[in-house]
């Protein structure tokens, strides 16, 4: 399994829209009336990457199996969501269970599509959402340092670490700004994420605009770009009509065919994609054989045996070296036999740092 997005916005943004381009299913019922999505949706999504069917080519692989992104699609959120406001307040906990938030934003205009505002301004309904998330997270914390300070009193240390942490970060919320914006001592980051608080979350704005600008953007998409890089945040112009169409089309030449002629590279999933690896900091790495290949990720800085970990507990636990190979390199050879020969296959141990690409044959005893 790869990483999770929560996919929030005010109602009528195009959420739901895009949640069923994304993942091909029409799981959540796209309405033009807020609160259409009463349950949370969840979909995974193939995460593409030549890379590993130019390898399962080379290796013969039978099996071709690519990471996966999650996305849960959650109901709409308006102003007072966290008081109970609408529906949005039973669907924040959701969002705390994810990895990062696409915040999908409206970006077009449209008569024939209302605006539970009256009027399309993407930072504005930016705001509001977060001021929602962010009042949530105050009264999480305040509840949570009222219960830590009767364990205090008993001298619990766990305790103490814990309300001073808490109280750093309700300091920062009631200065109007998000968790994500405070400073954070490396160790202190996983109890941090023990806290489950959305506004600790990375953003990843999506601008919903419409078709004639999927390429170049437009002037609200080009305020938001500016906007998120102030806040320390990512963004990607993407349209969910297109993708809407997308995704009915039944095989990749229609695909290409109809996205040049939109003067369009690629998806908008794959740039969501790429700006949710960027995001999360993530690498991929891949093992390759003649029954599969299949592509992993992990985090940017994760050692050789992290990585066996994400296929199996057994394999980091018993750890013994991981045969290595660039993806470059293997490609070059043309097989594994091949690299071996050319003596591009490293033996790699505990220290090593996992790098994009690289090929893993884990060696472990337990």
């Amino acid at each position: 399994m790869g990483f999770n997005c929560g996919i929030v916005g005010l109602p009528n943004v195009g959420k739901s829209t895009l949640f069923n381009a994304l993942t091909q299913t029409q799981a959540a019922e796209s309405a033009n009336y807020p609160f259409c999505t009463i349950e949370p949706n969840t979909g995974r999504v193939s995460v593409p990457d030549t890379r590993l069917d130019k390898l399962a080519a080379l290796a013969g692989s039978q099996k071709v199996i690519p990471t996966q992104l999650e996305f849960v699609d959650i109901a709409g959120l308006v102003k007072g969501a966290s008081k109970g406001e609408g529906l949005g307040n039973q669907f924040l906990g959701n969002i705390r269970e994810v990895d990062a938030i696409c915040h999908v934003l409206r970006c077009f205009e449209d008569g024939d599509i209302t605006h539970v505002d009256g009027s399309v301004d993407p930072i504005r309904d930016a705001d509001v959402v977060e001021t929602e998330l962010m009042l949530s997270d105050m009264e999480s914390l305040e509840k949570r340092v009222a219960n830590l300070t009767k364990k205090l009193r008993g001298g619990d240390k766990e305790a103490k670490a814990d309300i001073e942490l808490m109280e750093r970060c309700l300091e920062v919320l009631r200065d109007g700004k998000p968790v994500r914006a405070m400073e954070i001592d490396e160790d202190e980051k996983p109890r941090l994420k023990r806290m489950q608080l959305i506004t600790s979350k990375p953003v990843l704005y999506v601008c919903n605009v419409e078709e004639d600008s999927a390429s170049e953007g437009n002037e609200l998409s080009a305020k938001v770009a500016t906007w998120a890089e102030e806040q320390g945040c990512g963004s990607v112009v993407i349209s969910a009509a297109i993708e809407a169409e997308i995704a009915q089309m039944e095989t990749e030449e229609e695909k290409s065919e109809f996205l040049a002629d939109l003067g369009l590279e690629e998806t908008g999933l794959a740039r969501v994609i790429r700006a949710g690896y960027q995001l999360l900091d993530q690498i991929t790495f891949f093992t390759v054989g003649p029954k599969e290949a299949r592509a992993w990720n992990v985090k940017n800085g994760a050692t050789a045996p992290n990585a066996a970990g994400v296929i199996h507990t057994d394999f980091e636990r018993g750890f013994i070296c991981a045969e290595t190979t660039a993806y470059n390199d293997y490609i070059e050879a043309g097989s594994e036999a091949a690299v071996k020969e050319a003596g591009k296959m490293r033996l790699e141990g505990k220290e090593y740092l996992a790098k994009d690409g690289d090929i893993f044959n884990f060696r472990f005893n337990v």
